[in-house]
């Protein structure tokens, strides 16, 4: 990987030297159908380039980018270049050149099995093979030849040949002509957003119409595909449904009409990322397309992805950042646009509360990790930019910009984004430049909010501290600030304060409410002076700000007894979330935290919250219990979700999520009850087991030991898709034995014969937390590879194999102490590689810290 990296300096020098006037790019992908050679050589397909360019300073010298197993030809202004002294595997040297110039590469291009570059699927389940590419940050360069960073925009041409069975796709509009497809011109773009979608995919069309305010009239054909064997499952209507809302929506609050043309979504498999943004042609993982039936959460998910994508046709496509520091202002926009526009345009009303339970969650983590960073990063390389593809980036930016909706006020902060895409359509911005528009638009000074918000790292916790008068009113009440030894930025937060008190009916409900500008380490809210003394006071109501939020005595008090009481069902989600941040800061015993979902986790109405509080008691019980406690805890969580799953409505979400837990957490005492709901000789009301639920039950099955691989290949037998493939691997690598342990580490670490969705259910089956003896020798193992891996496998694979494969089963010292010995013995390995480790090893003393709080509960 190092020979693939590319500098921030290496990157700035290259664009004050060049500027790119257009691409021709010419694909043969007819070699994607057949055996291939046998030899064990990549399977390729031949690249043509032309790329016209200008140089400020002839005579100058510079590179092109092309990640290929061979080069046929180079011709650069008409002299042949000899590619054995010009190309290095990943660069090629360009030599005196003129103020106008001319570059032909002619190639031999791999097909990918890593879903990077152009990525090569075959269909288990009928033999068709699909291609799509798939490129951010880095590796439009492994398809064609190019100047692979954001800041050197151009128009580009492709034609692709394909087998005449094929369509294709790119991001203009194509046709078939003489059997090449051939495709319109597109705006300046930056590489990593250019795209190829090729294979007998279904494609199901629809368009969309709009009167714009000087008379004319947009009109954008929309399109939508998916793998022929997924078209039955496939609800296009919904799809279409949630992009038009989001046109609409966005043509609204924009007033800058979409402009790439066409609007086509393809769902494709093996996919790494949730979506990707290239205008014309959005590729999504087809996971968005259910086999079974799933929760409004799902599709709420689903809808707000689709609205994430389309916002960065104007944040991100439109007008991009310069370089991979300013990533946020495509990421952080989108995501914050993403529920912005579901809550306003579509049917998901409460998206504002699955972002402050969900995604804040994953910011939370993220800024707590050593490797945090502010949302404004400083991105030395292109391994550092893939890696910055994080919470912090995504969920802190997005909750940031939430805050400074409320700062500037909506009004001014939708004009700056007009005036920002107006002044630099299709060019390319600095953090400067956003800043420049919202203080002509709201008569503030951004710098100081800037520098706070987007140029330090840390999150803030927010305590109240309540004293009370004679009569048993607020005397005062007062917003205690912190902030991490490592972190120590106080910032300024717009809060509202919520008082709550238990009625005659027992519900919590909020009686008084004010805003509040927190600034420093301790703010009086002066406005509650006076109010009756609350039973829950909730900083940060109405999630306003970003922060941890705190509780005093009482109010922990009164969510212990009534937190299934509180009638808001956003007030509810971040009392959630802010006793799950308690959990993992050790300040609340995780067991107390399992005992609150078993007691309230029923009442939950909300059901993204319910199936996050679903997701953190799992990882309370696998990380933060005490060990001597997680068999009881598991008794418990099994016992408690065997009742709610009896006593949900039959047929309902909330059913759905409690079987999907209970067969998560089961312990032996499950088991039975799984094998029935399976094999019929059990029912549970409603509950039907479709083939996606039948895995779900599988897998804890195969862990336990009580299914093996004959039973599992009679179930891919019964559903033979690229779907049942890697629930079936996830099952096989997750069956209690050393054999299949060593088998399963053997095909991911040794060997790159399988895709990235194999490794990816590999690895999810070879770590279960009911086995962790199995898995002890692989410490050492692990810490003896992942130099190795970093070096000779793609970034994602590595990245994949480091993260999930560290031991943090093996929760002691000795394991923290061999990851502090790695660490000191590779001080000079990749920087991105020991982001990986430090991160992992962070998330394990935290789990020892929790366990040590755990252990200390007086409840045993």
């Amino acid at each position: 990987m190092p020979g693939e990296n590319l500098s921030r300096d290496e990157a700035r020098e290259r664009a004050a030297l060049l500027a790119v006037d257009g691409y021709e790019v010419s694909l043969d992908v007819r070699s994607a159908l057949g055996e291939g050679d046998g030899d064990g050589a990549p399977r390729t397909f031949r690249s043509v380039t032309t790329i016209r360019f200008r140089c400020a300073e002839p005579g100058a010298s510079s590179f092109a980018d092309l990640i290929a197993p061979s080069v046929t030809s180079v011709s650069l202004n008409g002299r042949d270049l000899d590619p054995s002294e010009v190309f290095d595997g990943s660069r090629i040297a360009l030599e005196d050149l003129a103020a106008e110039n001319e570059l032909v590469v002619d190639a031999q291009c791999a097909y990918s099995r890593t879903g990077e570059g152009l990525h090569r699927f075959v269909d288990p389940e009928d033999g068709e093979v699909y291609l799509y590419t798939q490129y951010e940050p880095a590796d439009s360069r492994r398809v064609f030849a190019n100047f692979e960073q954001p800041d050197l925009k151009a128009p580009f041409r492709f034609e692709v040949r394909a087998p005449e069975q094929w369509t294709v796709w790119s991001n203009g509009a194509g046709e078939l002509t003489d059997g090449v497809w051939r495709f319109a011109e597109t705006k300046p773009i930056s590489t990593y957003i250019t795209c190829v979608v090729a294979g007998p995919y279904q494609y199901v069309t629809d368009s969309y119409t709009r009167e714009l305010p000087d008379g004319g009239r947009l009109e954008i054909p929309l399109g939508a595909m998916c793998r022929k064997g997924l078209a039955p499952h496939f609800d296009a209507d919904d799809v279409f449904l949630i992009t038009k809302q989001g046109l609409d929506f966005f043509h609204d609050h924009f007033d800058y009409p979409y402009p790439f043309g066409k609007y086509d979504q393809a769902f494709v498999p093996e996919y790494n990322l949730g979506a990707m943004e290239n205008p014309g042609l959005v590729t999504f993982r087809e996971e968005y397309i259910f086999r079974g039936k799933v929760t409004r959460a799902s599709y709420e998910g689903r809808a707000n992805t689709i609205l994430h994508e389309m916002a960065h046709m104007w944040f991100g496509d439109l007008v991009t950042m310069e370089w991979w520091d300013d990533l946020w202002l495509k990421e952080s926009f989108a995501d914050f646009m993403g529920a912005f526009a579901n809550v306003g345009a579509t049917r998901f009303k409460d998206a504002w509360i699955t972002f402050a339970n969900r995604r804040k969650a994953w910011a939370y983590r993220a800024d707590q990790l050593p490797s945090t960073h502010p949302i404004t990063a400083d991105i030395r390389d292109l391994e550092d930019a893939k890696l910055n593809f994080d919470g912090i980036t995504y969920a802190k930016g997005a909750s940031v910009l939430k805050q400074l909706v409320a700062y500037v006020g909506q009004d001014a902060f939708l004009e700056g984004a007009r005036r920002y895409f107006k002044r630099h359509a299709y060019g390319n911005t600095r953090l400067g430049d956003l800043l420049a528009v919202l203080e002509e638009t709201s008569g503030r000074d951004m710098g100081a909010w800037a520098r706070s918000w987007l140029q330090t790292a840390g999150v803030n916790a927010l305590t109240p501290q309540v004293l009370l008068d004679a009569e048993g009113r607020i005397d005062e009440l007062a917003v205690l600030q912190e902030a991490a030894e490592s972190h120590p930025e106080l910032r300024p937060h717009r809060v509202a304060v919520g008082l709550y008190r238990r009625g005659a009916d027992g519900t919590l409900q909020r009686y008084a409410r004010a805003e509040a500008d927190v600034d420093g380490p301790r703010t009086v809210v002066a406005e509650l002076a006076g109010a009756e003394a609350p039973d829950l006071v909730l900083v940060n109501d109405d999630d306003l700000t970003y922060c941890k939020t705190r509780f005093d005595e009482t109010s922990l008090a009164t969510l212990r007894e009534a937190l299934g009481e509180l009638t808001d069902p956003l007030a509810r989600a971040l009392c959630w979330s802010a006793l799950w941040n308690m959990t993992r800061d050790a300040l609340l015993p995780a067991r107390e935290f399992i005992g609150l979902v078993l007691r309230f986790g029923g009442r939950e109405s909300d059901i993204g919250v319910l199936q996050m509080l679903h997701a953190w008691a799992d990882s309370a019980l696998t990380h933060y219990v005490a060990p001597e406690w997680r068999e009881r805890g598991a008794r418990l969580l099994t016992e408690g979700a065997s009742e709610q799953l009896y006593a949900a409505g039959p047929g309902s979400e909330q059913q759905l999520a409690w079987a999907r837990f209970f067969a998560r957490v089961t312990d032996e005492r499950g088991l039975e009850l799984l094998s029935g709901l399976l094999d019929g000789k059990a029912t549970v009301e409603g509950l039907v087991v479709d083939q996606e639920l039948r895995w779900a039950f599988l897998e804890p099955l195969a862990a336990h030991g009580v299914v093996g691989e004959s039973e599992l290949a009679d179930e891919l037998a019964r559903d033979d898709t690229a779907s049942g493939k890697r629930h079936q691997v996830r099952c096989l690598a997750a069956r209690p034995s050393e054999a299949v342990k060593a088998q399963a580490w053997a095909q991911v670490v040794e060997s790159d014969a399988l895709s990235n969705a194999l490794v990816e259910a590999t690895i999810g089956g070879f770590a279960q937390a009911s086995r962790r003896e199995l898995l002890a020798p692989y410490t050492e193992k692990y810490f003896a590879a992942i130099d190795r891996v970093w070096r000779e496998r793609s970034i994602q694979i590595g990245m994949d194999v480091v993260r999930g494969l560290f031991p943090a089963l093996q929760q002691s010292r000795a394991t923290l102490d061999a990851t502090d010995a790695w660490l000191a013995a590779h001080e000079d390995a990749a920087p991105a590689l020991r982001r990986l480790v430090l991160e992992s090893r962070d998330d394990l003393a935290r789990a020892l810290r929790a366990q040590e709080c755990d252990a200390a509960a007086s409840t045993g």
